[in-house]
């Protein structure tokens, strides 16, 4: 049976700013319209972060039962492991995204009854990246369907569900989350190529190979920035966003460097950190201006 400490590592703990940071430019974006509400903030990022970590569990069980993690260099995985057995870790999975699934609910009522369409698609989003008969994961959609999730539709949705507008500010600062989760999948999916290749999990970093994907990286990381400047048409603060320039550095420093394996771990935990600090900077930028 896994412990506490497996379970939590389970969930994958480093893809939280996934969850957090379009929460937080979302709500930016509603306060730089004067809509922001505390209380469906917090209500989008317990949703947010509900999903991530449903998708976590989701994806390891079905990679387990696959046999795809039989084999890795990264982090635990319960099943592939076995510490904890495929029923256990597919009703964490349930129960995480039946969680978000309750919570979504809460804001649809009070906000519009369409976003209901919209929290399905994030929970068929969620299970099938790698379950059921053809996972879009294993196809080289993942990084796309990140993009979406967890840029477009995380912050676009965070600020439609406080503002009940959305405008061209939260859609540049949404392909810029979206930009930042993609680059964290770029760099797992570049660090699991040899064992993906063996597998048959063809992701976009399998398509593209080791050196197109090591530039894909750095594309991705250069995007947010791009929208600091675009912002500034909304108020002269979100140069702020710049700041976290040397963080991203930092994270497409071994991705540039040709690591590989477990080399490439600390890019994994320094584009996500990157991607937090440009958003709390955007977020406050944006609620200033």
């Amino acid at each position: 049976m896994a412990s506490a400490a497996q379970w939590l590592e389970g969930a994958r703990p480093r893809t939280l700013p996934n969850a957090i940071a379009p929460v937080l430019v979302g709500t930016g974006a509603a306060a730089s319209l004067d809509g922001a509400v505390w209380w469906k903030a917090l209500l989008s990022l317990l949703v947010s972060l509900a999903l991530i970590i449903g998708v976590n569990y989701a994806n390891d069980y079905s990679d387990g039962i696959r046999g795809t993690d039989d084999e890795r260099v990264g982090p635990l995985r319960l099943v592939g492991s076995g510490v904890a057995s495929p029923a256990a870790v597919r009703g964490a999975a349930i129960a995480s995204l039946s969680v978000a699934a309750v919570v979504g609910l809460v804001l649809v009522a009070t906000t519009a009854w369409w976003l209901l369409l919209v929290g399905a698609a994030c929970l068929a989003g969620a299970w099938f990246y790698t379950g059921g008969a053809k996972p879009y994961g294993y196809s080289g959609f993942g990084e796309i369907a990140v993009f979406v999730f967890f840029g477009l539709i995380a912050v676009l949705g965070t600020e439609f569900v406080q503002a009940e507008q959305v405008d061209w500010a939260g859609l540049v600062g949404a392909v810029a989350v979206g930009a930042f989760s993609s680059a964290v999948l770029v760099t797992n999916n570049l660090r699991d190529i040899p064992t993906d290749s063996q597998t048959g999990k063809t992701t976009l970093a399998v398509r593209l190979g080791d050196t197109r994907t090591r530039t894909l990286h750095q594309v991705l990381l250069v995007l947010p920035f791009v929208a600091s400047l675009l912002l500034v048409a909304r108020t002269p603060w979100a140069l702020a966003g710049l700041l976290a320039a040397p963080l991203a550095v930092r994270s497409n420093t071994p991705v540039r460097g040709g690591a590989n394996g477990p080399g490439l771990i600390p890019s994994l935990r320094d584009t996500g950190l990157a991607m937090l600090a440009w958003s709390v900077l955007t977020a406050l930028a944006l609620g200033i201006g």
